[in-house]
C-alpha cells in the first residue's frame, strides 16, 4: 500500500543518470518535490510520460519545485535514456538494493520486479500532500500534478 497523504515521505538516497547523490531531504524547507515512480526507462508509456514533464519542464522544476523521477534500471541506462530523450531533470536509480526506495512508498510490483506508476507531491516539510498510484499499463494524467501544486 502506497504512502498516505498526510504522511512524511520517506527520506532515501540514490544515484543520478550523472552519478550524483540525491536525497529528497536535501529539498527539505527549500523546495516542493514531486515524486515519480516508473516502471522501465525505454519503454512507450514511460517514455511518453517522462517526455511530456519534459516537454513542461518549467511548471514542475524551478524556484519553488523539484521533479525528481525513479526507476529500478542502473545509472548507466537512465544515462542513456536521459540523453535519448533530452531529459534536463534527475532520473534516480532505485536498482540496488533493488527496489528498496520504491518499497519504502508501497509501489514496488514484488510479481513484475519493478516500480508502479506512483506520483507523490511533498511539501517544503517533507509532507506527502498529494499521490496517485496507477497499474503499469496506465499513464498518469499531468493535469492532476499541476492541481497539486498549485494548492500548496
Amino acid at each position: 500500500m502506497a504512502i498516505e497523504v498526510g504522511n512524511k515521505a520517506p527520506d532515501f538516497e540514490l544515484k543520478d543518470n550523472h552519478g550524483a547523490t540525491v536525497r529528497l531531504s536535501d529539498f527539505r524547507g527549500e523546495k516542493a518535490v514531486v515524486l515519480l515512480f516508473y516502471p522501465f526507462a525505454f519503454t512507450g508509456v514511460c517514455t511518453g510520460e517522462l517526455c511530456e514533464l519534459r516537454d513542461q519542464l518549467p511548471r514542475f522544476q524551478n524556484d519553488d519545485v523539484q521533479l525528481l523521477a525513479v526507476s529500478n534500471d542502473s545509472v548507466p541506462t537512465l544515462r542513456v535514456f536521459g540523453e535519448q530523450e533530452g531529459l534536463e531533470y534527475p532520473l534516480l536509480s532505485d536498482f540496488w538494493p533493488h527496489g528498496e526506495t520504491s518499497r519504502a512508498y508501497g509501489v514496488f510490483d514484488e510479481d513484475k520486479g519493478c516500480a508502479v506508476r506512483g506520483t507523490f507531491v511533498i511539501d517544503r516539510d517533507g509532507i506527502v500532500r498529494w499521490s496517485v498510484v496507477n497499474g503499469l499499463p496506465d499513464a498518469r494524467d499531468l493535469n492532476e500534478y499541476i492541481k497539486a501544486l498549485d494548492s500548496l
